[in-house]
This record gives structure tokens, C-alpha cells and sequence, in this order.
């Protein structure tokens, strides 16, 4: 099979390589892989960003047709479509699993990272962790979900914001876009979209951003919407950006929560005295649960959220980087591993 894998440098490039895939043991289901996304993250790994992984499989927006399972799964069947995502499988029995917050399980996998990922032919997953799609959702779009539209998903979950309420994306790329319409049509809040990209911004008005700032030209984001909408409900970051950070701190109102989600190299600054007299609360988002995934896919199948996507093909990965390095990506790359 062919497979795209960190290169030995580590320079942020992949080479596409054939591959031999072990037989199954216990547990396991192997899945034919129809598609999978392009994230930013897949660019961290392939810069060591991380922790070097040379010749790791990267790729955790995953999708494809289970085509084998092993002789004690019972939670899979041959021909179901399932995701391959970042959370790849936790221990089961610590007290994340156990509590609902599997993704910060100490021991979890990682697809694409700490293990060999989507971003092949095929691939090997944990049965009880491959999280089904459900009838009627587009499997290419469905790609975009298992790990932006998710990630998205839950970080909304955690700001708590309310219908009605204003919130606060940074950042209109792979995420934000789909933060836009979790945000307004699943959680019904008020959308005011933040990025420095005129297009990026025409683009949220298109998908219901009720509001839209551009700090190049509008000045600082946290004092542009202060002055608009008295501040935000919540913030949700998914810039890779520390201006972002620390204008998303200073975009809400008093007891609002600042959700990062983007994984900027820089350090934060936070206004000790603000935070406190305030009460505002930051919090990291960390993907989503297998059960936050498979919400997130439903909404996505009753069409409440449509990822834009555009397809590529495998040997197109690099491009794919560059431009996603360049900030030229609209929506999301999602690769054809049937081409």
C-alpha cells in the first residue's frame, strides 16, 4: 500500500512510500481508508514539533470501510464506515477514561503520531475506538469532522456559551470555519469572526458570522468588540497566533471564558489583574471523546454542518503544507486515498 510518512529529517515533509501492513491481532479491524484530512497538527508531526517521528504514517482524519476484523471484536462489522482519528485508543481504566475526558488519558495513542496513521491505503485501528459514521453523511466531508469539525465541537461545549450569547472565533481557517456553524447552528449563539484575511472573513459572512473583524484594519479585536457588542460570552481560539491569545483574553466580558484550541510556539500573556477582578476563565480543548465525535458527525449527517472541502491526491501532500504554511487554504484539504 502506498502510505505518506515523516520524513527521516524531519524538515516538515512527508514522503509517500509503499508499505506492508502487519496481519491483525486482538482487538484490531483494518480499513480500507476512502479519505483523509490535511490538519495543521499532521504539520507539527511532520516537523517534530512534537517529538521526532520519522517514518510514522501521519494522518488522523480518517474515513474508510472496515474490511477485516479480528476474531473477538463484536463492535465492528465488515463494510462499516469508520473514523481514524487523532484519539486513537486510551488505557480504558484511568480516571479521564472512566470520567468522560478520555483525550487527556496519560497513556492515550495518538493516530499519525504515536502510531501509524490514516494517511494511507489502509490502515489498522483499535475496533472499540473507530467511531462509526452515520448514514447520510459524505465521507470526505465526514473527514474534516473527525478532527476539526470535533475539536471545534467540544471547544464550543467548554466555553459554555448559551443561545443567543455572543461568541468570539479566532481564526477562520480549517477550524473556524466549522466552528462558525457548530456555533450558530447547533448552539444557536451570536457569531462575531476574527482573522486578518478579507477573504477568510467574506467567507464566515457566507456561512452566518454575524459579525466579522479584521484587526489589520480594525484595530485591536479585543477592544473592536468590547466597543461593538460590550465583549464576548466566550472566545474561542483557533489561530495559531499569540496576538490572538492575548486579544481573545481582552475580547470578553467579565466571568466570559477564553477556550485555546490553536497550538501557537510563542507564549501567551495574560493580564494577572484583569483575569482576577474579571473572573475570566481560560481553558485548553483537546480534540474530543469518541462520544463528542459521534454528535458531532450526526449534526454533520442532518446537515446542520457542512465542511467545505476540496479534494487532492496523495503524492499532493507537501503542496498541501505549504499552502497550509502560507495561510492560502480555504475550508479544508481532504486527500483521495481511492485515486
Amino acid at each position: 500500500m502506498k502510505a505518506a510518512v515523516v520524513s527521516k529529517e524531519s524538515n516538515g515533509k512527508v514522503e509517500i512510500k509503499e508499505m506492508n501492513l502487519r496481519p491483525l491481532e486482538a482487538g484490531e479491524a483494518l480499513v480500507d481508508v476512502e479519505y483523509c484530512g490535511v490538519c495543521h497538527t499532521d504539520l507539527h508531526v511532520a516537523h517534530g514539533d512534537f517529538g521526532k517521528v520519522p517514518g510514522r504514517v501521519i494522518g488522523h482524519e480518517g474515513i474508510g470501510i472496515v474490511k477485516e476484523v479480528a476474531s473477538d471484536v463484536s463492535s465492528l462489522n465488515v463494510g462499516d464506515r469508520v473514523s481514524i482519528a487523532w484519539f486513537f485508543e486510551g488505557c480504558g481504566t484511568c480516571e479521564y477514561c472512566i470520567t468522560g475526558r478520555e483525550t487527556f488519558c496519560r497513556q492515550a495513542k495518538n493516530a499519525g503520531f504515536s502510531v501509524d496513521g490514516a494517511m494511507a491505503e489502509q490502515c489498522i485501528v483499535k475496533a472499540d475506538y473507530a467511531v462509526k459514521v452515520p448514514d447520510g453523511l459524505d465521507p470526505a466531508q465526514a473527514s474534516s469532522i473527525s478532527c476539526a469539525g470535533v475539536t471545534c465541537y467540544k471547544a464550543i461545549k467548554v466555553s459554555e456559551v448559551k443561545p443567543g450569547q455572543w461568541i468570539a472565533i479566532y481564526g477562520i481557517g480549517g477550524l473556524g470555519n466549522l466552528a462558525i456553524q457548530y456555533a450558530k447552528n447547533v448552539f444557536n449563539a451570536k457569531v462575531v469572526a476574527i482573522d486578518i484575511n478579507d477573504d477568510k472573513l467574506d467567507f464566515a459572512k457566507e456561512l452566518g458570522a454575524d459579525l466579522v473583524c479584521n484587526p489589520l484594519k480594525d484595530g485591536d479585536a479585543g477592544e473592536w468588540i468590547q466597543n461593538e457588542i460590550g465583549g464576548a460570552h466566550g472566545a474561542v481560539v483557533t489561530a495559531v497566533s499569540k496576538v490572538a491569545f492575548n486579544q481573545a483574553v481582552n475580547s470578553v466580558r467579565a466571568a466570559g471564558k477564553v477556550v485555546a484550541v490553536g497550538l501557537p510556539p510563542e507564549t501567551m500573556d495574560l493580564e494577572i489583574v484583569k483575569t482576577v477582578l474579571d473572573g475570566i476563565q481560560i481553558v485548553g480543548s483537546l480534540v474530543g471523546t469518541r462520544k463528542d465525535l459521534e454528535e458531532a458527525f450526526q449534526f454533520g449527517a442532518d446537515g446542520k454542518v457542512v465542511p467545505v472541502v476540496e479534494t487532492r491526491c496523495l503524492h499532493e501532500v507537501n503542496d498541501i503544507f505549504e499552502e497550509m504554511e502560507q495561510g492560502k487554504i480555504k475550508g479544508r484539504m481532504v486527500v483521495d486515498l481511492k485515486k
